[in-house]
């Protein structure tokens, strides 16, 4: 039953880490690498779709712009265009090699949009949390009616699975609150 819980606090990691992945896309007020590195590039004449971490470097240039350089300076105009194609709504121009991405300054609407956005994921990982926790439980109750543990061991799986639940949903709370100000931040 100890293995239970270890796969269970694997699957409560891997929450949290997709859940942090999933929100450095979102925009804040700064420039920020993350923020594009995710980005699907179709290259090489439609033939290879790389996301833009694969293609080149990406850099801050200030807190407002950012630089990408393609490890294949043939493939500028392919990366531009994927940046300007995005809904994160940036402009880019061509410097050289390099591709120079502005960031603007978000606007209180857009704020407010990235807030709501920010909730809908936080609550989709706390659902697929909740899922997790109810599916381990059904485990659980049901090793406890096929009597493979006893009623004390039930009752100390539950609790041990109910605290590290609850430690998952503040550490998610604060990881929502720190993406929030991020936001708000002007």
């Amino acid at each position: 039953m100890d293995l239970l819980l270890t796969n269970l606090k694997s699957s409560f990691d891997k929450i949290t880490d997709h859940l942090k992945e999933d929100l450095k896309s979102i925009r804040t007020g700064t420039a920020n690498p993350a923020l594009v590195e995710n980005l699907s590039v179709e290259t090489y004449g439609g033939s290879a779709k790389l996301r833009l971490l694969e293609l080149a470097t990406i850099v801050t240039e200030g807190p407002a712009m950012l630089a990408v350089m393609p490890f294949d300076p043939s493939i500028i105009a392919d990366v531009q265009r994927a940046i300007l194609k995005s809904p994160l709504g940036l402009s880019a121009r061509t410097q050289n090699n390099r591709i120079m991405i502005a960031v603007p300054v978000l606007s209180q609407e857009q704020r407010e949009k990235y807030l709501k956005l920010v909730g809908q994921k936080i609550e989709e990982h706390k659902n697929h949390l909740r899922q997790q926790r109810d599916d381990a439980r059904k485990k659980i109750k049901a090793d406890f009616e096929t009597k493979n543990i006893t009623e004390d061991d039930k009752f100390r799986l539950d609790k041990e699975i109910d605290n590290l639940t609850q430690q998952l949903m503040e550490e998610i709370q604060l990881i929502k609150d720190k993406k929030e100000n991020e936001i708000r931040q002007v």
